[in-house]
């Protein structure tokens, strides 16, 4: 896709333009990897819920990872039955569980309790798993840590110690999910190691192993862990074996495309305001982390603060350096969006939501545009209308 002249295309901004040649490249490899190991592949629905993702994925998958309700909703709808759906989540609300087990091929439960609370209200035709937390640690940001101390993330081996062994001869597969963003199976060959020791040590008689997201699938260029890993597995115990990647999927296809609206001087920088906020980029802020600018020259001898137009103080992109000095009316590039943005967006200070943009075999379409209507109703209570 040519950036350059998208900028110039573009009605009007902000816009998040999603290429789905990208998502294709990458739906292409990460299933080709499983076809070659043996594994299968769930889309992680967390990461960008978009339907015309789905319907993308849809060919290349076995089905999607979900985390709620509507997301199971949501799949089921896509998927009309062409699919599994895999469920895990913390919460798994009472009222919630007969529809979920309606939905679901795959429940991975959380916790001990929670785990007692599905199989007594479990049919027989969905597959009970549990969650694990191998309590191995590879990140030094314990926001992004599964495994942190006293993390609300699976079950640990330690207290799978104590567990009622009655309890555990139930379940039927183990998910786990310890890193982010990881480029090396390193993690998940000392992870499986774990598994392997606690299936046999429990006289586990298993379906499946889940192994969760985190691992850039797509980039990894040794191909021949995963594959032995899945094959030893299979070979051994005769699961099948899932992974559910997101980010690996649509992290690299997302643009958000912004216009300046003012610049000033404070305190001796140059501010530029967009218009945009950090409300469409809500990781920017939980993380601190600056995203990447297509236009950032570490040569350039421009630099700028990319600010948002909120008024929050801490609406802040980040300082980078440009080519030259920036303009009003200029149009800005946010690269490497495509996961974790979208659908965490908001309408903060009512700023509206950037358009939807679907870009495919050369040809960009508006897909989804928001209006004043869809903010009124978010929040004018019903008889008020």
């Amino acid at each position: 896709m040519d950036i350059q002249q998208l900028k110039q295309d573009l009605p009007s901004t902000p816009s998040f333009v999603f290429d789905a040649d990208i998502i294709i490249s990458a739906l292409n490899r990460i299933s080709a990897l499983c076809a070659f190991s043996g594994g299968k592949f769930l889309y992680s629905i967390k990461s960008l819920p978009l339907s015309a993702v789905l319907q993308l994925a849809k060919p290349y998958v076995h089905g999607f990872s979900v985390s709620s309700l509507f997301e199971a909703q949501l799949a089921d709808t896509l998927l009309a039955g062409e699919g599994s759906i895999h469920l895990t989540t913390p919460g798994i609300r009472p009222q919630e569980i007969t529809q979920l087990t309606g939905l679901c091929s795959h429940i991975s439960c959380n916790s001990l309790p929670q785990l007692q609370q599905l199989l007594s209200n479990n049919p027989a035709e969905t597959s009970v798993g549990l969650r694990i937390n191998p309590q191995y640690s590879v990140t030094d940001d314990a926001r992004y840590d599964p495994c942190r101390p006293y993390t609300k993330l699976g079950v640990s081996m330690t207290a799978l110690a104590d567990a009622d062994k009655r309890l555990l001869s139930q379940i039927k597969g183990l998910h786990f999910h310890t890193v982010y963003s990881a480029e090396t199976y390193v993690p998940l060959r000392r992870n499986v190691e774990k598994l392997r020791s606690l299936i046999k040590t429990h006289e586990l008689q298993l379906n499946w192993l889940n192994f969760g997201g985190g691992y850039l699938y797509d980039q990894i260029s040794d191909k021949n862990q995963f594959t032995q890993l899945v094959q030893t597995l299979k070979q051994e115990f005769n699961l099948d074996i899932y992974i559910e990647p997101g980010n690996a999927v649509v992290g690299k296809a997302g643009y958000l495309v912004v216009s300046v609206l003012d610049v000033f001087q404070s305190d001796g920088k140059t501010v530029a305001i967009l218009d945009t906020s950090i409300n469409h980029h809500p990781e920017v802020f939980e993380y601190q982390k600056a995203p990447i600018l297509q236009e950032h020259d570490p040569s350039g001898s421009y630099p700028v603060l990319l600010a948002g137009s909120t008024c929050l103080a801490g609406d802040l992109f980040g300082e980078y350096l440009l080519p030259a000095s920036v303009r009003i009316g200029d149009r800005l590039t946010f690269a490497q969006v495509g996961a974790y943005t979208l659908v965490k967006a908001n309408r903060f200070n009512g700023y509206n939501l950037p358009d939807i943009y679907w870009h495919l075999s050369g040809q960009t379409t508006c897909i989804k545009r928001y209006s004043y209507e869809d903010y009124r109703r978010q929040w004018v209570v019903d008889d008020e209308q």
